[in-house]
């Protein structure tokens, strides 16, 4: 099966997008699904994110042009309910 491709955004593209790629790169593989990340900044989302699977963002964003299913996943980095945010991406990433 093709790796399925995900897109995390943050602010600056860097850091936070950094800790929430690779938490979901490992929930992931551990749940045995094949996905490739890719990071970028949330003012690129609106050019890059319909050609995507998922797009996993650090923050509220939303932009009636994307059709991608969007996962707002702040949760993975203050650590309140992540479990429900990865399994939540994991159910995404499924169908």
């Amino acid at each position: 099966m093709a790796a399925k491709r995900v897109l995390v955004a943050c602010g600056n593209g860097v850091a936070t997008s950094t800790v929430v790629a690779s938490k979901v790169k490992d929930y992931c593989a551990q749940k045995g699904i094949n996905i490739q990340v890719t990071q970028c900044k949330m003012l690129e989302l609106h050019g890059k994110a319909n050609d995507y699977d998922l797009v996993i963002t650090s923050g509220k964003f939303s932009d009636p042009d994307i059709k991608t299913p969007i996962i707002m996943a702040i949760n993975l980095l203050t650590g309140i309910n992540e479990q429900a945010t990865l399994d939540k991406i994991v159910d995404a990433l499924k169908d």
